[in-house]
């Protein structure tokens, strides 16, 4: 039996073997041993660069269960050539279940011929005699050997076992299956590669034509290789002209009344308190320096991340002691601080993992972002420890001699970018914290590609994975125009939030850019591919960056307020941890109480649910969520103090209460939603005093004084949006139904599916609602023809109140023109 191992790696084929993609799996790619120890004949000294974007994945057979099967795979060069050398590039998926170097053959030769029947042959290369080591991510090339010829191919004689990441995936297996893959093969003659594009023919018995032409594709646009060196793209601070935010949203003075940010800060606090101990989030530090430590650590993925579980921690913890003062809170943060001081080797080396292992898993990205995160927000809630420590670590990582490899031979290496970039806007930050972005971090094909809108430029990602990740590179980038000025870095950002929200956004917010997995534009899978609670956070962190940018540009809030509300609230199970993914139909997964990314995002978000509901500029404050909140600032001299008092999304009645010192003419620019229904009409001191169209924002310019009340209603009505994702239901159509900037989920509606009789089309589902009864935020479907005892079961609440019930957010409605 021969099968393509590929039609294995896909979620859904785990999911019906009972398995679950593990969450683990993002925080330890598969890093085979180091291929440096065992060097094969034709090294180059050169490593490829990881792939999974289906442009660019390697070519791989079906598998035998024999390793004595043979199989190849053969270019047609066109005519007759010279050749110098035969290059070949291992297989380095980046796939939860594939490793650098695997299919590469145990024994092989390397033919070429002018004949296409190959009745005679030269000999290239013999491998074929003893067992070829296997070369993990190195690239080997061979000696053309002085051969002129048409037809080259490699001939596979001895299979190499697949070798699967996850032990758990080989206890599967009942035997060993073996297969033949390469992510590329050159033929080099007179210097270039002419075997670019050329035509690839395999064998009938284990060839995989669907993925031959692989074997020839172009070159990646900065080449396949891991070393990224770019001197030509660092710019001088001299000539740097810096981008000013034309507005700021405050780190403190804000206070949260009862209301759903409020319950989610005290839920998010509890569970900070209560997940793990000081000793817990040091365990890693403390056993790099060899100091004693209470047995293993805690948090799984401080095994494979060390020192993430205490990023997470501090990322929670400072964001929310900007709010809520909390000792025990403090008091731990400072703790950890303190730890890590103790560890800090006399370098200024502060990292949980060894210096040696900075390329193991995702330590040199994933790890070193989020522990700088971590210190960052300490830093800003009055640790100035912190920042020492992050000052005396970057002056050692800016300079270290393995940059060059850092983007390409990292997991991921690109989401470590922020945390350079965020480093340079401290009070510690130094122009080399951006320049070394720009030297070993910037892919000016990639900021070309945003900016002109090409949509590859995210689901093909051509190095390492496609994922929502990559929005943690637009905010590198936007910071990188904000200490620069120059144009192209906020091109490119433009460009990527509008792919995104055009073709990678579900309704509700979800981001549906998912790693692993191909996501052609417009995709939205509701089965597969969904969102990840911590892609949703990246965004809402750019949204927010965007929003102080331009702050009169509606939109972004928008993106903030539905993500918050549709995601990071839904996803917030209690105090007990936070979900991984949102899932949009069927029923929510299980949360995790472990640090993985969505959990760690989760928990920095939550903290800092204040921050988004006001900033403010020289001229004023500007009003952007309906919170139950305080806020209290100066201006112009004078303390002003707002309170809003509102029930939102529950009801859509705001008031404003100001309280100003002394008389002070100030501005107020009060958010009209664009999900408004229309116009909303605003009263200051109960006199109808502006009208805003939805999408804008209204500013009341006047003078303030101690007893001022504005108040307004928020257009809220119900929206009805077709799904055009990738599940569709043969001969019915799927729709998710907004309140406001709410997603509604569908309560007992069989399999999905809500039958609308006496209708003529879906959209009647609309005129069909009566909310119930004392119970905010839930309607139910009636038929208005039906008796009492004849009407239907399904009701709609909030997707963020869903809790271990059934549910569908994207219900097949089926209308039904008949009598009963």
């Amino acid at each position: 039996m021969c099968t393509t191992r590929r039609d294995f790696l896909n979620t859904a084929a785990l999911s019906g073997l009972g398995l679950v993609v593990s969450p683990l799996l993002k925080g330890e790619p598969v890093r085979a041993s180091d291929p440096s120890l065992r060097v094969p004949r034709g090294a180059t000294g050169e490593r490829i660069a990881g792939a999974t974007a289906s442009l660019y994945r390697p070519y791989r057979s079906r598998s035998s269960l024999s390793p004595g099967a043979t199989t190849w795979a053969q270019i047609d060069l066109g005519s007759s050539q010279p050749i110098e050398a035969i290059k070949l590039y291992p297989s380095n998926e980046v796939l939860p279940l594939s490793q650098p170097g695997e299919g590469f053959p145990s024994r092989f030769r390397i033919e070429c011929s002018d004949d296409p029947a190959w009745s005679t042959q030269s000999l290239i290369a013999d491998c074929s005699k003893t067992d070829y080591p296997d070369p993990g991510n190195q690239i080997v090339q061979f000696d053309g050997e002085q051969k002129t010829a048409r037809y080259l191919r490699i001939v596979a004689t001895r299979l190499r076992a697949e070798k699967p990441a996850l032990p758990i995936w080989t206890t599967l297996q009942t035997q060993t299956s073996y297969s033949f893959a390469l992510a590329k093969i050159e033929v080099i003659s007179a210097g270039m590669d002419i075997a670019v594009n050329r035509p690839v023919t395999v064998d009938a018995a284990l060839g995989n034509m669907s993925d031959a032409q692989q074997l020839t594709r172009p070159p990646r646009p900065q080449g396949e290789g891991l070393l990224t060196d770019n001197p030509h793209n660092v710019s001088a601070p001299e000539t740097w002209q810096t981008i000013v935010y034309r507005a700021k949203s405050p780190l403190g003075g804000i206070q949260v009344k009862d209301g759903l940010f409020r319950t989610s800060l005290q839920r998010n606090m509890a569970y900070l308190l209560d997940s793990y101990s000081v000793d817990d989030l040091l365990h890693p530090f403390r056993e790099r320096m060899g100091k004693p430590v209470p047995g293993p650590p805690r948090a799984s993925w401080d095994q494979g991340l060390p020192g993430s579980n205490a990023g997470r921690f501090l990322m929670g913890a400072a964001n929310t002691l900007h709010w809520i003062d909390n000792d025990e809170l403090r008091n731990r943060m400072n703790a950890v601080v303190a730890g890590i001081a103790e560890c800090r080797q006399p370098n200024g080396y502060i990292m949980a993992y060894p210096e040696s292992t900075f390329f193991d898993s995702e330590h040199g990205a994933f790890t070193r972002a989020w522990l700088t995160h971590g210190l960052i927000y300490a830093g800003d809630a009055g640790n100035a420890k912190a920042f020492e420590l992050l000052r005396g670590y970057y002056d050692g990582y800016n300079q270290m001699p393995a940059l060059p490899q850092a983007l390409r031979r990292c997991g991921y290496g690109g989401q470590g970018m922020v945390a350079n970039t965020r480093m340079y806007f401290t009070p510690v930050g130094r122009a080399a914290d951006v320049q070394v972005i720009q030297r070993y971090f910037q892919e000016n094909y990639w900021l070309e590609d945003l900016a002109a809108r090409r949509a590859d430029a995210l689901w093909q990602y051509p190095y390492d994975r496609p994922h929502g990740y990559l929005i943690t590179f637009l905010e590198a980038y936007l910071d990188l125009y904000r200490a620069t000025g120059e144009p192209r870095y906020l091109e490119a950002v433009e460009g990527g939030w509008e792919l995104i929200h055009e073709h990678w956004q579900n309704v509700g917010g979800s981001i549906s850019l998912i790693e692993y997995t191909p996501c052609p534009p417009d995709s939205n899978s509701l089965q597969a591919h969904l969102g990840e609670t911590c892609c949703s956070a990246f965004w809402i962190l750019l949204n927010q960056r965007l929003h102080e940018l331009d702050p009169e540009e509606e939109k972004y809030i928008t993106e903030i307020e539905k993500s918050i509300y549709n995601i990071l609230l839904a996803n917030q199970d209690g105090s007990q941890g936070i979900r991984y993914h949102s899932m949009l139909v069927g029923q929510k997964s299980e949360s995790t109480r472990v640090s993985t990314c969505c959990e760690g995002q989760g928990t920095r978000i939550l903290a800092s649910l204040p921050h988004y509901i006001y900033s403010l500029d020289a001229e004023g404050l500007y009003i952007n969520l309906f919170e139950p909140s305080v806020i209290t600032w100066t201006h112009s001299s004078v303390e002003i103090k707002l309170e809003m008092e509102t029930k939102f999304p529950y009801g859509s009645h705001v008031l404003l209460n100001v309280h100003a010192s002394s008389p002070v003419q100030a501005k107020l620019r009060i958010r009209v939603p664009s999900w408004a229904a229309g116009a909303m009409n605003i009263q200051v001191n109960q006199v109808q005093t502006a009208t805003g169209s939805p999408g804008g924002y209204v500013t009341l310019d006047r003078q303030w004084s101690a007893q001022d009340k504005i108040t307004f209603t928020l257009p809220m009505s119900f929206k009805l949006t077709k799904y055009t994702g990738a599940d569709q239901t043969q001969g019915r159509e799927r729709f998710a139904l907004e309140y406001g900037p709410i997603l509604m989920a569908a309560l007992s509606a069989a399999d999905g599916k809500i039958e609308l009789r006496h209708a003529q089309s879906p959209e009647e589902l609309i005129s069909r609602l009566r909310p119930v009864e004392g119970v905010p935020l839930r309607f139910k479907v009636m038929d208005p023809l039906a008796a009492a005892d004849m009407q239907s079961e399904t009701e709609f609440i909030p997707y963020f109140q869903i809790g271990a019930e059934s549910f569908s957010c994207f219900p097949v409605i089926d209308p039904m023109n008949r009598f009963f």
